[in-house]
This record gives structure tokens, C-alpha cells and sequence, in this order.
């Protein structure tokens, strides 16, 4: 039986993953796939699509119409394999040395096609509450599927006992992590001959002091870092990630760019960054660029906002997957997922996935096979125990 589940695991999983769905490009087909082999399993099915229609959520349900249910939560979308070292087609599925290679096992259609292979034993089960499938779009550039998904979960009223998100954990159970906040500044100054700086307004230079105002608020955080902050680093950090602007050597550059983030460790450092910042643009460098050019401006995009996973001393959904592992605690884990927009609105939520973040992103990405028969034995006795009500 195991065997046999295995084989048809990696068999969708090599489907999956010949799907292309870079973040860019949309996940409207892989999605509707998924959606007819979950209807065909007997579940049933709800889609949503972004503004242009190329994105799509996926919900679907297995089991009794009522709450209490167990969400199993995973993304589509991959990362670019553009300019890449492969050393196979980065979407066929390769298996050598007990690992399976393409782009997306790991993150995270190895989890999906596990859920989806157990789709048809959950629907022939007696399960006492549902078993909901999340498949959103748009993870890897922002979680912008998981937050139109989950802002429609609460419109529902859908009140699951536990969301499971399958992010690689190596099976191990993870009850925290940092936020990511991420945030595009434009620059918009004057060009001209840089033989004569004084006429102009230089975006590069006023892009450099924003980025320099960046470090020192990352010193300042240190010191804010909450006492037994469980995080590793214990404090809000900040990265900036890209500076681009100018053209040549003697022109002032009047546009610039800057990518940057943070990962906030509690909700007041979100702010106190962004009140710092606001001070230092109204106060002190616009009316500096605007004395030479009005029309010179400094204007910051949020990209995305994702909330952490906060570790709570109640947490069914933590207590559900240490019951199904074995576990005796949790961890936590530097990187962001979508756990924390199902914590916000009122779902307990846990990270439980087969493989290691480490393979993630990467040329070769891979799945060991030990991982997925971990998490096909992990989701056998997920059904198994849902043949009775869970605590809320």
C-alpha cells in the first residue's frame, strides 16, 4: 500500500513540477489541474483569480460541512530558474540516488502532491471534520494569493481547528518566525551636468543616505530586541537588498531605486522604522531636494507586508502535528511563510513540510525521498486521526 502510494506521489509530483508556474508567469494551469483531480477524488471546489486572471487560489474540502477542520496550505508558484547552473531540465523530474530533482520539489509541490495523492483515502475515510486543501498563488514574491485567500476564508466564516502549511521543515514542527515586510523607495530628483552638482538634485546620493538612515535604525533595533526573544537574531533586522540609478560618469542621476526589508519581531519596531524614516524624508531631505527642484520626491511602495507566526502557549494546530510526529516541541525558523495570515485571522497554524529549506531556490533543487514517504505517513495518520473531533 505504501509502496503503491509512493509511485503515484512521484508520478503527480513529476507533473507538477513540468508545470512552469515562475511567480511571473501565473499558475492558472497547474491550478486547474489540481482542481480536477481533487474534484475527481471527491472534494469540493472553490477558485478565486488575481485581477488578471492568470492567478488563481485553489479551496477545496474532502469530508462533513462543518467546522473544525484541518487546513493543509501550499503554494504553486516557483522561483526563476533563468541563469541558473542546472544540470537537467529544471522542469522534468529527474530521480537519482534516492533524491527527486526539479524545480519546486522542495518548495513546495512535493508537499501538494502528497496532499492531493492522499485526496481519494481521505474522501473514503470516516472523517468526524473536513480536510481543506489551500493551494494559493504569489507566495515567493509576497504571499499575495494567501492574503486574498485568507481575507476570503474569514468573509466565509470558515472556522478550521488547525492550518498546517507543508513550507520544507524536514517533517520537523515549527510554531514560529519573523515577519518580512518589503518595500520598493523611488527617488526623483534633477539631472544635469555633473560638472556643476550645486543645479541638480542627485537621486543616487539621497537614495545612499536613505540606505545609510537604514543601517543605523538595524543598530537601534538591537537595542529594542525583547527580553527572551526566542528568534535567532532576538531583534527586528533590516537588509537592503538592491540601490540602482545613474546613467553615466558625468550626469546627476535624477532617478534612483531602492529594494529593502525587514523582519519585524514584534509590531512596534514595524513602526518605529517606518515613523523614523517618514521624520527624515518630510523633515529633512525633501525640503532639502524640493529648495532646488519642487518637484523632486521620495516615495516608498510597500510590496508586501507578511505577518509572522507567533508562537502561542495554546496552539492546537502545533499540538495536532506533535501528536502526528511524535515530536515532544516546536521550533521556529528565520524564513517567512504564509502561516502567519491564517494565525491573523483566527486559525491556529503550524509549519510541517518534507524537505530542507536549505535545497530552496537553488540550481538542482531537490526532495529526498525519505521526506515525502515522511510526509505521506504524516498526512495517513492526519486521516486517521480525524475520525474524531479535534480540540479547540
Amino acid at each position: 500500500m505504501e509502496c503503491d502510494r509512493l509511485e503515484r506521489c512521484k508520478r503527480l509530483l513529476a507533473e507538477l513540477v513540468a508545470f512552469p508556474s515562475i511567480s511571473a508567469d501565473g499558475n492558472r494551469a497547474i491550478t486547474e489541474y489540481l482542481a480536477r483531480l481533487l474534484e475527481a477524488a471527491g472534494a469540493r471546489i472553490w477558485i478565486e483569480s488575481d485581477a488578471t486572471g492568470e492567478k488563481l487560489n485553489l479551496f477545496g474540502t474532502i469530508g462533513p460541512d462543518r467546522d473544525g477542520g484541518v487546513i493543509l496550505s501550499g503554494h504553486t508558484d516557483v522561483v526563476p530558474v533563468a541563469d541558473q547552473p542546472w544540470s537537467s531540465d529544471p522542469f522534468t523530474l529527474i530521480e537519482r540516488d534516492g533524491r527527486l530533482y526539479g524545480r519546486g520539489t522542495c518548495d513546495m509541490k512535493g508537499f501538494v502532491a502528497a496532499c492531493v495523492t492522499m485526496a481519494a483515502e481521505f474522501s473514503r475515510a470516516d472523517l468526524a471534520v473536513p480536510v481543506h486543501f489551500a493551494f494559493t498563488y504569489d507566495e515567493e514574491i509576497g504571499c499575495f494569493g494567501a492574503q486574498a485567500l485568507t481575507a476570503s476564508l474569514a468573509a466565509r466564516g470558515l472556522k478550521p481547528a488547525a492550518a498546517i502549511i507543508g513550507e520544507p521543515s524536514m517533517m520537523q514542527v515549527i510554531d514560529g518566525h519573523k515577519g518580512c515586510f518589503e518595500y520598493t523607495t523611488w527617488f526623483a530628483g534633477l539631472e544635469g551636468h555633473g560638472s556643476a552638482p550645486d543645479l541638480g538634485v542627485n537621486a543616487v546620493e539621497y537614495a545612499a543616505r536613505f540606505t545609510l538612515a537604514l543601517a543605523d535604525l538595524r543598530t537601534e533595533l538591537k537595542a529594542r530586541a525583547p527580553q527572551d526573544c526566542p528568534f535567532d537574531p532576538p531583534h527586528t533586522t533590516i537588509n537592503t537588498g538592491m540601490l540602482a540609478g545613474g546613467l553615466v560618469h558625468n550626469v546627476i542621476p535624477g532617478k534612483a531605486r531602492l529594494d529593502w526589508e525587514m523582519r519585524p519581531v514584534q509590531p512596534s519596531d514595524a513602526s518605529f522604522v517606518k515613523e523614523r524614516l517618514a521624520e527624515l524624508v518630510t523633515q529633512e531631505w525633501l525640503p532639502q531636494m524640493r529648495a532646488i527642484h519642487p518637484q523632486a520626491d521620495i516615495r516608498t511602495e510597500t510590496v508586501a507586508e507578511v505577518l509572522g507566526l507567533v508562537p502561542q502557549d495554546n496552539n492546537p494546530a502545533r499540538d495536532l502535528a506533535m501528536e502526528l510526529t511524535g515530536a515532544n516541541g516546536a521550533g521556529l525558523v528565520p524564513f517567512g511563510t504564509e502561516a502567519g495570515l491564517f494565525q491573523a485571522i483566527g486559525i491556529p497554524s503550524v509549519i510541517c513540510g518534507p524537505g530542507a529549506i536549505a535545497q530552496a531556490h537553488k540550481p538542482d533543487e531537490y526532495l529526498d525521498i525519505d521526506q515525502l514517504v515522511a510526509c505521506l505517513q504524516f498526512l495517513d495518520r492526519l486521516g486517521q486521526r480525524l475520525a474524531r473531533p479535534l480540540p479547540r
